[in-house]
């Protein structure tokens, strides 16, 4: 622990961050304009047009229609993201990004983001002593360092007057994606003590996978940019056929405190970390947002609801939903059958495809089975291991692609819940990202998973190679086979050549003047019969 804290204190100069409300776009005069078009810092202007990197341009939304869980219009804030709050944004060009398209693109690097490389996120098992150390130390720096960039509404936009009297908080780094997380999977406030549960940007319906991708890039990028340290990958912890929270120790995401079994290990590198945004029935009756007041970080895992979730997900079931084609059916909801995202969220049953309200399985099984922060979806962000099994449900979803390579048409384009169309814009980021865009393998967006690079090593031993080896005891007789060949079409060549010069010869001597005798007129026609 003390070589940790002292790779943090050595990190704590590198400060920056990335997530929802720009600290630039927070002003009343932004919000009333209804622009977030920020300067770029190395030329000035606004998206950093005059470099060529962006421009400030209008939002355009799509207009496909929602499926009917949501029977309001004009009730919450993330309708039509970013449209209550801004309606102008900075576009980015080429290979651009970013709130002020100051950023590279996932998967580019270099001054100008014409640098293109791919990172691979490994088993957290397989890190070594100093990686392993070095990831823990970045996830404590990032829960210790406050937002430059970025700030989080402690209100709805009604309740800062229409934006004429902002109500933003400073956040830290870690914290900022719990709140996102938060955020997109509360529920609607309909004024007086009227909530709708029946809502969730994020989970339950096609954008749970994309959404959660780019999340993940997101969190990864900031932790980057936070260290200088450009190759860090989240790791992913394989929890497919696990008996117990292997990586709830204290070597790890820490493991349980003999005194309380709902808290963690006074040993763990993250017992004394303060949590955010779990109280969701009291922002509730208050009709209010989080505002980020630290709670403490609850686990016992094992000690849950084992009607509901009797195991954790085996091989079998992670290779019966690889082995499902349709991405979505039905009302493409918590309801849908034989959907692979569904299945694979954890509402279908991995042994059927039938959704089931009475279970929670797959990703969801892991969330249960930690009986405690994790298990509540709005706060769940809070535990660390958060990453690490959404990292490894996104390893399933990039082999499901890799597997059945749908069209990004495959993705639904209109009918599905609020918010989770092809062309919607995910919230709550800013700047925007649509669903479609991250439904194409994670090579496009710069990373790939070790696992997946081995089971096409395997795929290359245990098929494609053999048939080299074989070809290779063989060639002397292809070879052979080949030379034989070309003797033969050279023959058969000569051949053909002859008998046509022969023809040709045969009707040289045929030939007769225009003008000629009658006798000679009729010899020739005998001949001709002939």
């Amino acid at each position: 622990r003390m070589l940790l804290a002292a790779l943090c204190c050595l990190l704590w100069s590198f400060r920056t961050s990335t997530g929802h409300f720009p600290r630039a776009c927070a002003s009343s005069k932004s919000l009333m304009e209804k622009e977030c078009c920020p300067p770029w810092s190395g030329d000035g202007s606004p998206c950093g047009q005059l470099s060529g990197r962006g421009a400030c341009q209008d939002i355009i939304l799509s207009n496909a229609p929602f499926g009917p869980q949501f029977p309001f219009t004009g009730v919450d804030d993330r309708e039509s993201w970013p449209s209550v709050f801004y309606n102008r944004t900075c576009q980015c060009f080429g290979n651009f990004m970013g709130f002020n398209c100051g950023n590279c693109k996932f998967g580019f690097w270099g001054q100008n983001c014409t640098e293109k490389r791919l990172l691979v996120r490994k088993n957290i098992f397989d890190l070594s002593v100093p990686e392993k150390n070095k990831f823990l130390a970045y996830l404590t720096l990032a829960k210790h360092t406050t937002s430059p960039d970025y700030v989080i509404p402690t209100g709805t936009y009604g309740q800062m007057n229409n934006g004429s009297t902002p109500m933003f908080n400073d956040i830290n780094i870690y914290d900022l994606f719990v709140w996102m997380h938060y955020y997109v999977s509360r529920d609607t406030l309909l004024g007086g003590s009227e909530i709708w549960k029946d809502i969730d940007f994020a989970h339950e319906a096609p954008g749970f996978l994309p959404w959660h991708r780019l999340f993940l890039l997101l969190w990864e990028q900031e932790i980057q940019k936070l260290t200088g340290d450009e190759n860090f990958t989240i790791p992913y912890w394989d929890w497919r056929d696990a008996k117990s929270c292997d990586i709830c120790t204290d070597e790890y995401m820490g493991g349980r405190n003999p005194a309380n079994p709902n808290l963690l290990s006074p040993a763990s590198f993250f017992s004394s970390w303060q949590i955010v945004c779990t109280r969701l029935e009291e922002y509730n009756s208050r009709q209010a947002l989080c505002d980020g007041t630290p709670e403490p970080l609850l686990r016992n895992p094992g000690n849950h609801d084992k009607a509901r979730t009797p195991r954790l997900p085996s091989s079998a079931d992670v290779e019966f939903c690889l082995s499902l084609t349709q991405y979505e059916s039905d009302s493409m909801d918590k309801a849908a059958n034989f959907s692979f995202r569904n299945t694979l969220e954890g509402f279908a049953s991995p042994l059927t495809g039938i959704a089931d309200a009475s279970q929670s399985s797959m990703h969801n099984a892991l969330h249960i089975y930690m009986n405690g922060t994790m298990s509540q979806v709005p706060g769940s962000a809070n535990d660390p291991i958060f990453l690490l099994h959404h990292a490894f449900v996104d390893s399933i979803f990039e082999q499901w692609l890799r597997r059945h390579h749908p069209l990004q048409e495959v993705y639904p384009e209109a009918n599905a819940p609020i918010g989770h169309n092809r062309e919607s814009y995910m919230v709550p980021f800013i700047p925007l990202y649509r669903n479609g865009d991250f439904f194409i393998s994670s090579r496009d967006l710069g990373y790939d998973y070790s696992n997946l690079q081995e089971s096409e090593r395997d795929i290359f031993q245990d098929y494609i190679k053999p048939y080299l080896e074989q070809a290779s005891r063989i060639w002397p007789w292809l070879i052979g086979a080949a030379v034989v060949g070309c003797v033969v079409t050279a023959v058969l060549g000569g051949l053909t050549s002859l008998l046509c010069r022969r023809n040709r010869k045969q009707l040289h001597e045929e030939k007769q003047p225009l003008l000629m005798e009658k006798e000679d007129y009729h010899s020739l026609l005998y001949q001709t019969h002939l």
